[in-house]
């Protein structure tokens, strides 16, 4: 699965989302151009805090390079799925994973998001043939929680 293709299948298949790739054009910092910030399409003024996916095609040095996205055509998939069902997936809870001891820059691999993991973040680094599937079904868990947050409660 390339960034592409992913971009292309959110934009498909998650309904009211707001796509954004960070650009000079957008305002977005120099040091996020090309990343993908995936939200709710919200009316303006709307608080929805952090997306519930991001896609990053570079390091940011002094707050996260342990993925080595300067390798040619590496991005990572970070998608919020919450405390609870990052603890399924990944077998810990979000803050017991030992990230000091954590390769990162392995690709098709499920993992805690290198920064974000007691936020309930999980991320894949370049989704292959082992977790594509489960990037996409993820996503589509991650936009139906992001929903429920946006309603109002009755």
């Amino acid at each position: 699965m390339t960034l592409d293709e992913l971009v292309r299948w959110i934009r498909s298949n998650l309904d009211e989302v707001d796509v954004l790739v960070a650009s000079e054009e957008n305002g977005a910092p120099e040091g996020s151009w090309g990343d993908v910030f995936v939200n709710h399409d919200v009316p303006a003024g709307t608080k929805v805090g952090f997306p519930f996916a991001t896609i990053v095609t570079q390091d940011q040095p002094d707050f996260d390079d342990r993925s080595r996205l300067d390798r040619p055509g590496a991005f990572r998939v970070n998608i919020q799925v919450g405390r609870q069902r990052a603890g399924e997936l990944l077998g810990v809870a979000p803050g017991a994973w030992d990230l000091d001891n954590t390769d990162f820059a392995e690709a098709d691999r499920l993992l805690p998001h290198p920064v974000y993991a007691a936020q309930g973040y999980i991320s894949v680094v370049n989704p292959g043939e082992a977790t594509s599937e489960l990037v996409l079904e993820l996503l589509q868990e991650a936009h139906a929680r992001s929903a429920a947050r946006l309603r109002p409660p009755r």
